[in-house]
């Protein structure tokens, strides 16, 4: 039976530059499911590696009690002096805890090449701000001083949004911003504008801060800095790790994202899983007289099935494999912006892992099972004499 299988499949994958038109339905059918495929998980999987990579364990975020981001949290200043002095916060060399209360607000930039301006995040940071973040580097230019409006841009948001260059200068709420540094981060931190924190409280008219930044004597001092805060009468407040507060940032985006990849992908799997049907019953009518002479000089029903099988997963796999090869080339790494849990834009690149890829493939390999099956029965169940007759 062996020899028989071996036999059959090479005489059938042989075959297949003389049905090349249909079996390249099948080809690219399967390379546009697994492309889009993976393309949009890639975009999930690029936003949630961007997000997460900006949170560390070892640093507290602590927001108004009931607030789902900073942008909807706000501390007034004698509170935020009260979460720095809480236990387990580690102080530096000049005595004073590493702590840096933060206000965050909304402007407004142009992307390069449209009309309509587009949300961009403005981060008022003390000091300490640049000590909690060591992966922040300022790459041009340099920092802001104190006391003078002045701005350092993240390296996203010099790619994706006009007028924030090392230089220029930005109007942003009736005032004039100009930009001084351009630092990179690698992480969430590049999609946003920083500014001196007592500046930009007096330029958009707020009092109080929208989070503190709490660097802890080591990550299992979290909870001791939890239980602090929210036994102090004097506060409401929601304490937990800046790793656990991005990942929550991106469960939404990434179920949604995972919801349209699971649709889109079905609706093309069916469609492609047709498509296989289609070629595979028309590649096993085309060999009938074949495959009938086969069965009469004793082949057996077994390796026809198989070798039916194995020509459609090889087309379904070459389809895979061009689809993952597409997306790669095409998607990794391409920079992008989306609405982040702030309602401002969050540049971050597609990231095309191998994970996808597999999980590409394998859908791919799937639909090619799916759409040989019943051909393949079909051809070994078909009469020899009937089969004769037709051809």
């Amino acid at each position: 039976m062996l020899r028989q299988t071996i036999a059959i499949t090479l005489l059938s994958l042989r075959s297949v530059p003389e049905r090349w038109g249909p079996s390249l339905v099948i080809i690219v059918g399967l390379a546009g499911v697994v492309a889009v495929f993976t393309a949009l998980l890639a975009m999930a999987e690029g936003f949630q590696a961007t997000l997460k990579s900006t949170g560390r364990e070892d640093v507290a975020l602590v927001l108004r009690g009931g607030s789902s981001a900073e942008l909807n949290s706000g501390l007034p200043r004698d509170q935020a002096t009260l979460i720095k002095q809480a236990p387990g916060v580690r102080h530096g060399g000049d005595g004073q805890p590493l702590a840096s209360a933060e206000m965050i607000v909304i402007a407004e930039l142009l992307k390069a090449g449209e009309k309509t301006g587009s949300n961009i995040t403005v981060r008022g940071v003390e000091p300490a701000a640049f000590a909690l973040r060591p992966q922040l580097k300022i790459v041009d230019g340099r920092s802001f001083q104190p006391g003078l409006r002045e701005l350092i841009a993240g390296r996203g948001v010099t790619q994706q949004f006009e007028g924030a260059r090392l230089g220029e200068t930005l109007r942003m709420r009736g005032s004039d911003w100009t930009v001084v540094g351009v630092f990179e981060s690698g992480d969430a931190n590049e999609s946003e504008l920083w500014a001196d924190v007592e500046v930009a409280q007096t330029t958009f008219n707020r009092r109080g801060f929208s989070a503190v930044r709490l660097q802890l004597d080591d990550a299992s001092a979290l909870q001791q800095v939890k239980d602090a805060l929210t036994a102090d009468p004097r506060l409401i407040v929601d304490v937990e790790s800046e790793q656990q507060y991005y990942s929550g940032q991106t469960r939404q985006f990434r179920q949604t994202i995972g919801m349209l990849a699971g649709v889109v992908t079905l609706i093309m799997a069916l469609g492609a899983t047709f498509a296989a049907l289609n070629t595979m019953y028309a590649a096993v009518g085309t060999r009938a007289r074949e495959i009938a002479t086969l069965r009469a000089i004793g082949f057996s029903g077994t390796p026809v099935v198989i070798s039916v099988m194995i020509e459609s997963l090889v087309l379904a796999l070459a389809g895979g494999v061009i689809g993952a090869l597409l997306a790669y080339l095409l998607f990794n790494n391409m920079a992008v912006s989306t609405l982040g849990a702030n309602f401002s834009q969050v540049v971050f690149q597609f990231k095309v892992t191998p994970a996808l890829v597999r999980s590409g493939l394998l859908i791919a390999i799937a639909i090619g099972m799916f759409g040989g099956l019943l051909p393949a029965l079909r051809a070994a169940r078909l009469p020899v004499t009937t089969a004769l007759r037709a051809a």
